[in-house]
């Protein structure tokens, strides 16, 4: 990881070498918090933000569902994440909300620990590598289902969530692929480990429901540029033969940008690499999030 200067915590601007929190945090024992990821992108306007605003929407969201309450608005995460930006004299960042019980209870009920509240920013490049980008990566459907709702808040960013991503991601990478799709309780298609998914079939981009998967921003951003282009859009359940048998895939999300898929399972999609319907989207979307498209440049949120 590459470091930066300050970190902002409970309201300071922290060295971040000096950002800590207690070892007996309840978060740290509990996955009891919730967080976002967010990417600054350089512009021909400078430094800007994608969407900052939803996702700090969904920041406060989630942390409804956990019964977290934010000792700040969304106005002065807003300012401070801009601040942040302009405090670190960076061009490029990832950017990482959290929010979380901290220290002062033990057991699993939280109520009467402190909550804290940190942003930090650091420079990241392609989640899945700049090949994946241009090529498409490999996936496997993973041996760990995607819990539903009402076992786990899977439409929230919580924490605690990511272990069911972290068994999945580990598994694949020991087996020899980038990702994994993780499939739900009843066999349908959900996600990846930490990216939302779509198919194209006879030129119709389908994307599963969210009724057990998070409202990603760049599914979202990619839905609407799609229907921008006239391409019909359809959010269906489908299962793993489905998937097989598409004529593109890809993922979407803040970290892994929009990257195609080219194989599944040993099973090559279509034509084993990115299709025109991926190409296309994709290079709309890498247009917006760099201020190239004034179509789009209202989700662009600018530092200076």
């Amino acid at each position: 990881m590459e470091e930066v200067e300050w970190i902002w915590l409970n309201g300071e601007f922290v060295k971040w070498g000096e950002a800590k929190v207690h070892v007996l945090t309840h978060a740290l024992h509990y996955g009891s918090g919730v967080f976002e990821g967010i990417r600054c992108y350089d512009t021909p306007k400078g430094s800007a933000v994608f969407r900052l605003k939803d996702h700090l929407k969904r920041l406060f969201y989630s942390a409804e569902v956990m019964g977290l309450k934010i000792p700040y608005k969304e106005k002065e995460l807003y300012d401070t994440t801009l601040e942040l930006i302009r405090k670190n004299k960076v061009k490029e960042a990832y950017i990482r909300p959290i929010v979380f019980f901290g220290y002062g209870k033990m057991g699993l009920n939280p109520v009467g620990a402190k909550v804290d509240v940190s942003i930090s920013l650091w420079p990241w490049g392609a989640y899945l590598g700049e090949d994946g980008i241009k090529n498409g990566v490999r996936v496997k459907i993973s041996p760990w289902v995607r819990p539903p709702t009402n076992v786990m808040p899977t439409n929230a960013k919580v924490n605690g969530n990511y272990v069911n991503s972290i068994l999945a991601k580990v598994d694949a990478v020991e087996t020899g692929y980038e990702d994994a799709i993780l499939l739900d309780s009843k066999g349908n298609v959900a996600e990846c480990t930490a990216e939302n998914l779509f198919i194209v079939k006879d030129n119709v981009l389908i994307t599963p429901p969210t009724d057990n998967t998070l409202k990603g921003i760049t599914r979202d951003s990619i839905m609407k540029i799609a229907l921008d282009f006239d391409i019909k859009v359809e959010e269906r359940f489908f299962n793993k033969d489905k998937l097989y048998a598409a004529d593109e895939c890809f993922m979407t999300g803040t970290a892994a940008e929009v990257t195609p898929i080219r194989e599944v399972d040993g099973n090559a999609i279509g034509e084993g690499k990115p299709g025109p319907i991926t190409k296309k989207v994709q290079n709309k979307y890498y247009k917006a999030i760099h201020g190239k498209a004034p179509e789009y440049e209202k989700w662009l949120d600018f530092a200076e």
